[in-house]
């Protein structure tokens, strides 16, 4: 497991963009818990995020894809609304330790 970052770096009800060697992740934390995924849209590829950070729908309450506006369910990455209806965003495998959010780094959660 690799540190991401400590827990007060993701403020409640927000996101953070993350860049570890090639992979582009970002995490939201909702009601205290805290969600990791590739940023990637399952649809085209593209990036998420339409600024630094920002990955929320205005209501902070689902993930938007920036370039053709697909819904996304924080606690899962189901999409629920637009192109990709039924797919989901690739989830990295967290955990909260000594207040520190550590992840598995998506070529190790390949080989397992």
């Amino acid at each position: 497991m690799h540190v991401l970052c400590h827990i007060d770096d993701i403020a409640e009800g927000c996101s953070r963009e993350f860049q570890l060697g090639e992979h582009a992740l970002f995490a939201v934390k909702k009601d205290a818990v805290v969600y990791v995924y590739k940023n990637h849209c399952p649809h085209l590829g593209t990036e998420l995020n339409w600024q630094e950070d920002q990955f929320l729908d205005p209501d902070g309450a689902l993930i938007q894809c920036s370039t053709h506006g697909a819904l996304f369910l924080i606690e899962d990455g189901s999409c629920i609304s637009g192109p990709c209806m039924g797919a989901q965003l690739t989830a990295i495998t967290s955990r909260i330790d000594q207040n520190q959010v550590l992840i598995a780094m998506p070529t190790e959660q390949q080989s397992r």
